[in-house]
Formats: structure tokens, C-alpha cells, sequence
């Protein structure tokens, strides 16, 4: 297979797929994890994907596809979600295991965990893509059906593999958050976040400040007791009340150092 037509069929898989893994393509097109990256850094240079640790995802034009694509999630309140990161990530105890979902808040956390020895179950390709190749992680990836724009896995099969496990934190993210819960867009999602937190002892979120007062499709969840809120800025008061009202817990995170 020549260079051009290895690039020539990645670019077409990732334009159909929207988001591609390493491992993935190199199994695909019986080429080294080298040559794969090779291949992506030269369709970054023209502009049709951008690369990030373990993969690549389409770029996206248009504003709806923004929304739910991965990398360009990724790049919105970064800073406050660095340190809303790195308080969740001081709460991870080496030899936990650790239920980690699919939004860019937690792959934000799961930067941080990468030199603990941990047993972490997630639905999220690129968080099991950046835990790949460390050795010090037991990584364990739901099954399911890929959710391409954001790289995660839901539907009945992650659904099923979350019943059958049991964990000490699951950390997730969220669309918004109100007096009544926490909210997502997706309903698969949400299903899925629902088994997240059956299966754990308890649940901390990731919810910076853009979310407050924004309401989505469906209500992850009311708040609970076992449930940790962590954000960059205190919310409304109406929410700050539900929170104490269920027994849950608020933590406002130190603003990062410059």
C-alpha cells in the first residue's frame, strides 16, 4: 500500500466515522502505530482532522456539530476545568476503582491519574486511548455502540457491562445543573450515567460554571447524598440550597495559578 492511498482511506474512514483511535487504524490498514501517526499528522496539516492523544476526530464546520464534538468541546473553559480537574483527581486514592465517563471535564481528570495505580472502568475511546500504553492503569472499556461525534460508547451493551460492576468513584460530567439535578443532552447518555451511578459507592461531577441554570433533553439525576458537585464558582443560591437539602456535597475550586 502506498503512502497516498493509506492516506486516502484513513481520511475516508474518519470522514465516516467522525472520530478514529490509533490502534483502531492501524489494525485496519495492517500498519505500525507510527505510520498511522505519521498519516494523521499530514491530514492535520491540511485540515481535515485534529489529532489528540490515542486518536484524531473530524473537523466540523458547523456550530450544532461543534456542540458535541469532542476536541472542540475541549478546548472551552479550560482553565476552569483544570482546576475543577485537579480537586477530583487529589480525591483518587491509588489501588480505586474509578468509573470515568465520556466528557471532555473527565478526560480533563484523567489527565491527572495517569501516574496512579488505579482500575478504571470508562466508555470513553479517547480516555482509553490516553490510558493505553500505562502500565501502572487496569483499563477496562464498556462495550456498546460508538457515539461518534463524542467518542463514547451507550446503548444496551454498556448499559449491561456497567450493571455487572461495582466501583469506589465514578466521575462524570454534565449539560447543566439546577435546583432540580444534573442534565444531559443525550438520552443514551444519560441511561448510561444512570448505571455509572448505580455501580459506584459514590459519584463526584465535573460542572464548570457555563452550566449553571442550563437545562438539557433529560435529568441525569436529582441530587443525592452520595453525590460530590465540584465546580470553579458557587451557583445560584436556589441550587446551593437543593444540594445541602439532599445531603449532597459542594466544593468551589481554587482558581488556577497564572
Amino acid at each position: 500500500m502506498t503512502n497516498k492511498q493509506r492516506l486516502d482511506l484513513i481520511e475516508k474512514h474518519i470522514r465516516e466515522h467522525k472520530y478514529a483511535d490509533l490502534h483502531t487504524l492501524a489494525t485496519l490498514f495492517a500498519s505500525s502505530l507510527s505510520t498511522v501517526r505519521r498519516a494523521l499528522d499530514e491530514l492535520e496539516l491540511r485540515g481535515v482532522l485534529r489529532r489528540h492523544h490515542g486518536g484524531a476526530s473530524l473537523v466540523e464546520t458547523d456550530e450544532l456539530a461543534k456542540e458535541y464534538d469532542f476536541i472542540s468541546r475541549d478546548q472551552r473553559q479550560s482553565d476552569e476545568k483544570f482546576s475543577i480537574a485537579r480537586l477530583i483527581a487529589d480525591q483518587v486514592q491509588p489501588g480505586m476503582t474509578v468509573i470515568l465517563d465520556g466528557g471532555t471535564s473527565i478526560y480533563a481528570v484523567a489527565r491527572l491519574l495517569t501516574a496512579k495505580r488505579l482500575q478504571v472502568i470508562t466508555n470513553s475511546l479517547p480516555i482509553a486511548g490516553l490510558f493505553s500504553e500505562i502500565g501502572s492503569l487496569e483499563t477496562i472499556v464498556t462495550g456498546g455502540s460508538i457515539h461518534n461525534r463524542l467518542g463514547v460508547l451507550v446503548g444496551p451493551l454498556c448499559e449491561q457491562s456497567l450493571e455487572q460492576i461495582h466501583a469506589d468513584i465514578a466521575i462524570l460530567g454534565g449539560a447543566g445543573i439546577t435546583e432540580a439535578g444534573v442534565w444531559n443532552h443525550n438520552t443514551l447518555i444519560v441511561a448510561t450515567q444512570r448505571k455509572m451511578i448505580a455501580a459506584s459507592e459514590r459519584t463526584i461531577f465535573a460542572m464548570d460554571s457555563s452550566k449553571f441554570g442550563r437545562k438539557a433533553m433529560s435529568l441525569t439525576a436529582p441530587f443525592s447524598a452520595k453525590f460530590s458537585i465540584i465546580t470553579d464558582q458557587k451557583p445560584a443560591p436556589a441550587v446551593v440550597a437543593a444540594i445541602k437539602n439532599a445531603s449532597a456535597t459542594l466544593t468551589v475550586a481554587p482558581k488556577s495559578k497564572a
